[in-house]
């Protein structure tokens, strides 16, 4: 499918109806999701007269946003009113919210449409989408492959064409790593940016929403959107947003030069040949463009693992206990009392991997315990801060690849939780600072695979990532390559 922009001017020119972009998508989801598994509910009707409320907008000579009429997938952990939002989770395979969230809210004000749900792992816990309790998706360069998580569903369906854009959610990488495995472009913005009201809770102090595209320009247009203050969530920032699509030009030449650091510590052991040497000529390519490359160190970032399965698992801990089968979800029936109902319920509705997590937390929490494990992992997480903001006083942007390999084979690492883990090793300190960051593809391996760039920002720089971003994308071709999935 066409660009966000590209689509709009057919849409104002009335080369196309929105009725028929629409249907274009979900035609292609029809074809495509028997192999692919991006989404786990495809909501037809309603797109369609989302579409036709924008056609009757232009055939009244009323003006329409840039978004209107654009398909758009909603990963599957963001509150829909009157759409099931289960989680990816059997505990609540039936639950219907009733109310919606605050960025699926802006997006229908702006006119988007919704063509579905998509996949992802239970909770949005896990790195390659094979925790979900429905389906497990395929990556569109290789069937055989994941396509990252947990927003594995959103990338995969903007990088089969399936929609325009996605919103996916990141805690520990769940929008970056899925972005580098499918070839398309990930933000996770800065904390507090994007309003949470309405995203089901993973780990309060490190989720964020934000956008994946096929362009950067796509995905500047779409946090445009999904930005801005909220009252009803108490994190959110009282700050001006910028037009993120006026910072994108086509080098970085400007008066003050750009200075990009590059973070040593993500190079060396653990990190593939193929990713390292996409990485290192993609960071070649940014000097070219006018950007001034310096090396800079971040001692601390490799503790942000586990430091992050201390911190995410004790907050899941406390988010999940909710889920009890007396309000709302699955409730076993054949308990004798109320524990016994709780026990059967979590039991029957939480995946391994969920249940894993829940464990950790709780131990960490428990008493005796606490300071050991819980608050010393929040004092690392300060640390890592520290060691950010010492590199940012050398430097503009930090530069590193997303994911330490390309995408693995489903079912490579479902055995083995720390290797999984593993593959969030260069996302997550980003999130226990609270920090943008951004993937944008850079190469491929040797088996056709995308490798990805991350780009790495100042709280609320997202405009300076989209900007080196845009302009190493357009020095490139890596993002008119598509995958042949039929």
């Amino acid at each position: 499918m066409a660009s966000i922009r590209e689509l709009h001017k057919q849409l104002i020119k009335k080369e196309r109806s929105a009725v028929e972009i629409t249907q274009e998508a979900l035609d292609r989801i029809q074809a495509l999701e028997p192999k692919l598994h991006s989404f786990l509910c495809v909501t037809a009707q309603q797109a369609l007269e989302q579409a036709r409320a924008v056609d009757a907008k232009i055939a009244a000579g009323e003006e329409i946003g840039i978004l209107a009429g654009i398909p758009i997938g909603i990963k599957d952990n963001l509150c829909t009113k009157g759409i099931p939002t289960t989680c990816a989770s059997r505990i609540l395979e039936n639950f219907v919210p009733p109310y919606e969230s605050t960025v699926t809210q802006k997006l229908a004000d702006a006119g988007a449409v919704m063509v579905g749900k998509t996949n992802l792992d239970e909770f949005a816990m896990g790195s390659s989408t094979e925790n979900s309790a429905y389906q497990v998706t395929a990556n569109p360069w290789d069937l055989a492959r994941v396509p990252g998580g947990s927003s594995g569903g959103s990338a995969a369906a903007v990088a089969a064409d399936e929609c325009v854009v996605s919103l996916g959610s990141d805690t520990g990488g769940s929008i970056r790593q899925p972005a580098s495995f499918c070839g398309v472009v990930g933000l996770k913005p800065t904390y507090g940016l994007v309003s949470r009201y309405g995203l089901v809770a993973y780990a309060s102090s490190l989720d964020q929403i934000g956008p994946f595209g096929r362009t950067v320009e796509d995905a500047a247009i779409l946090l445009n959107a999904i930005a801005g203050y909220d009252p009803k969530d108490s994190t959110s920032l009282k700050v001006e947003i910028p037009n993120y699509s006026a910072s994108l030009k086509p080098d970085l030449k400007a008066r003050k030069k750009l200075r990009i650091g590059v973070i040593k510590e993500t190079f060396g052991e653990g990190l593939d040949s193929v990713v390292e040497t996409a990485v290192t000529k993609a960071i070649d390519q940014l000097q070219s463009l006018g950007a001034e490359i310096h090396i800079v160190s971040c001692p601390r970032f490799r503790y942000g693992v586990p430091s992050y399965y201390i911190i995410a698992p004790s907050e899941a801990s406390a988010n999940l206990a909710r889920y009890d089968g007396v309000k709302y979800g699955l409730r076993s029936p054949e308990a004798d009392n109320l524990l016994s109902m709780y026990t059967r319920t979590r039991a029957a509705g939480f995946g391994a991997e969920v249940k894993r997590r829940i464990m950790i937390g709780t131990y960490a929490l428990s008493a005796g315990y606490y300071d050991a494990y819980y608050l010393k992992a929040q004092k690392i997480r300060t640390l890592i801060k520290e060691d950010f903001d010492k590199a940012f006083e050398q430097v503009d942007v930090l530069v590193c690849p997303t994911a330490p390999t390309t995408a693995f084979r489903a079912g490579e690492k479902t055995t083995d939780p720390l290797s999984m883990y593993l593959t969030d090793l260069m996302t997550i300190p980003v999130n226990l600072a609270g920090l943008p960051a951004l993937s944008v593809p850079c190469g491929f391996d040797d088996q056709g695979l995308p490798v990805g760039l991350q780009l790495i920002g100042k709280v609320l720089r997202e405009d300076q990532l989209f900007q080196v971003a845009h302009a190493y994308e357009q020095s490139t071709t890596w993002h008119l390559r598509k995958p042949k999935i039929a």
